[in-house]
C-alpha cells in the first residue's frame, strides 16, 4: 500500500512557513551584496524584486489552488508540456532547493557565528545539516512549529535592525543622501538590474510552500490568503530594512560584510551584537530549514511521478515523512555547503529558479484549456505574461561565471528528462506487448 502525506497543515502554519521561508537568510546576509551591485539605494532593488517575484507568485497561487499535489512546479509543467519539460523543472527545482540550502549552512558559519564563537566551517555545516534533517524526518507539523517560533524571532530581528536604524536618523548619525545613490559604475538602470538579481532571492520562498500543498487543509482557500499576505509583509519589512540600513551604515561596509545587519547594530550600539546574531543565526537556520522541506517533497513528488528513482518516494511508518528524500537532499546540500561560496551559490539559485518561473508562468496559460477539479484562484492571463516577462529580463543580468555553472546543472536536467521519455516509450511498448499477448492467447482459446 503506498502511504499518502498527512493533511495537517493549517492556513496560519502555511503563512508561518512562505513568511518565514522569505523572510530571514536573503535579507540578512545579502543586503551588503546588494549594496555592492547597486549603491547606497539598497530599497529599490528589493522594492524592483518584490515586483517581480509578486507576478510569478500569482500564478503559483493559480496552480497550487488548481492542482494540490506535492510534486509543485514539476507537476505542472508535466501536466502543460509532458514529461521530458517535466523532468528539466522538477530537476532545476530541486538542484535550487538544493543549493539554496548549501548556500544557507554556509551563511550560518559566517561572521554572524564567528562574532559568537570560533568552530571549523566543516563542523557547522554537518551539524547544522544533520539537525534540520533530523527534525524534517520526524515531521511536518513538528517542522512548521518550529518554523512559526523561529520566525517570530527573526521577523523581531528584522524589527529591532529598522528601530535601531531610524534611532541612527534621529539622532543625527545617518546620511540619508546615501539612500538616493545608484553608482556602480554600470550606469542607472544596469546597477538597479544587477542589485535586483540578488535581491530576488531574498524573496524566493513562495515557490516552495506549492509542494506542502498535499499537506495543507483546504489549499484552495488558505493557500493564496497565506502567500499574499506574507508576501505583503515581507515587501514592508524590506523596504524599512533597505531604507535604513543604507542611511546608517557606509556602502563600502555594508558590501564587505556577511553579516550586514550586524553592522546596523554595531553603529546604533546600546544591544548587544551577540544578541543579534542569535537571531541572525535563528533567521538563517530556518530558511534552511524550510528550503530543506521543500527540496524533499518535492523529491518525492517527482518519485511518484516517475521522474525519480522510486526509492525516494518512500515514506516512513508512523510519521509518514519522505525519509529517503530527506537524507538524500540533505546530503547533496552537505556537499555544495563544503565546496562553494555563499554569492555564488545564491546567483545560481536565482538562474535555476528563473527557468522554473518562467516555465511555471507559461504553464498557466497552457493549462487555461484544463478547467480543473474544482473552482480555484484564477490570475489575468496578463499576469504570467508578465511573470515570462521578468524572467526573461533578470537572465540577461547574470554573470558568465553564474551561467557556466547554471548550464552544467541544467545539462543534468536534461540527461534526466531523456533517461524519463526512454523509461516511458519502453513502460508503453511493454504494455502494449503484454496486452497484444494476452489478445492472443485469448484468441488461441
Amino acid at each position: 500500500m503506498v502511504l499518502s502525506l498527512k493533511r495537517a497543515v493549517s492556513g496560519r502554519l502555511l503563512y508561518f512557513f512562505i513568511l518565514g521561508d522569505i523572510l530571514g537568510a536573503g535579507v540578512y546576509v545579502l543586503v551588503g551584496s546588494v549594496a555592492g551591485k547597486s549603491g547606497g539605494a539598497v530599497w529599490l532593488p528589493l522594492l524592483c524584486a518584490l515586483g517581480l517575484a509578486t507576478l510569478t507568485g500569482a500564478s503559483y497561487a493559480e496552480l497550487a489552488t488548481k492542482y494540490p499535489r506535492a510534486g509543485g512546479s514539476a507537476h505542472y509543467a508535466t501536466r502543460a508540456f509532458g514529461n521530458a519539460v517535466g523532468s528539466v523543472v522538477g530537476f532545476c527545482m530541486l538542484a535550487g532547493g538544493i543549493v539554496s540550502v548549501g548556500a544557507l549552512a554556509r551563511a550560518f558559519a559566517g561572521d554572524y557565528l564567528r562574532s559568537l564563537v570560533a568552530v571549523p566551517v566543516v563542523v557547522v555545516v554537518v551539524v547544522l545539516l544533520a539537525g534540520l534533517a533530523a527534525l524534517n524526518i520526524r515531521g511536518v507539523k513538528e517542522s512548521l512549529r518550529a518554523n512559526a517560533v523561529a520566525t517570530v524571532v527573526e521577523l523581531s530581528g528584522l524589527v529591532l535592525v529598522i528601530g535601531l536604524g531610524a534611532w541612527v536618523v534621529l539622532r543625527g548619525d545617518a546620511e540619508p543622501a546615501r539612500l538616493a545613490q545608484v553608482d556602480t559604475g554600470h550606469g542607472v538602470f544596469g546597477a538597479v538590474l544587477a542589485g535586483t538579481v540578488l535581491a530576488y532571492y531574498s524573496f524566493v520562498g513562495f515557490e516552495t510552500s506549492v509542494n506542502l500543498a498535499e499537506e495543507v487543509r483546504d489549499p484552495r482557500r488558505s493557500y493564496p490568503r497565506a502567500l499574499f499576505g506574507a508576501l505583503a509583509t515581507v515587501g514592508v519589512v524590506y523596504l524599512l530594512i533597505g531604507l535604513v540600513t543604507s542611511a546608517s551604515v557606509p556602502t563600502d561596509r555594508l558590501a564587505e560584510s556577511s553579516g550586514p545587519l550586524l553592522e546596523v547594530v554595531r553603529v546604533a550600539g546600546g544591544v548587544p551584537e551577540w544578541l543579534f546574531s542569535l537571531v541572525a543565526l535563528v533567521a538563517v537556520a530556518n530558511g534552511a530549514l524550510l528550503t530543506g522541506i521543500m527540496s524533499s517533497r518535492l523529491a518525492y513528488g517527482m518519485a511518484r511521478d516517475g521522474l525519480l528513482p522510486a526509492v525516494l518516494g518512500r515514506v516512513l511508518p508512523g510519521r509518514r515523512t519522505p525519509w529517503v528524500a530527506v537524507l538524500t537532499t540533505s546530503g547533496a546540500s552537505l556537499v555544495l555547503a563544503l565546496t562553494g561560496e555563499v554569492e555564488a551559490l545564491a546567483s545560481t539559485l536565482v538562474l535555476l529558479l528563473l527557468v522554473v518561473f518562467t516555465a511555471v508562468n507559461a504553464s498557466v496559460l497552457v493549462l487555461r484549456r484544463d478547467p480543473g477539479d474544482a473552482e480555484h484562484f484564477r490570475v489575468p492571463a496578463v499576469v504570467p505574461v508578465l511573470g515570462i516577462g521578468s524572467c526573461l529580463l533578470l537572465f540577461t543580468q547574470l554573470e558568465a561565471g553564474v551561467w557556466l555553472r547554471g548550464l552544467v546543472l541544467l545539462g543534468l536536467g536534461l540527461v534526466l528528462a531523456a533517461v524519463n521519455v526512454v523509461r516511458r516509450k519502453r513502460a508503453v511498448a511493454a504494455s502494449g506487448e503484454a496486452l497484444s499477448a494476452r489478445g492472443g492467447s485469448t484468441n488461441d482459446a
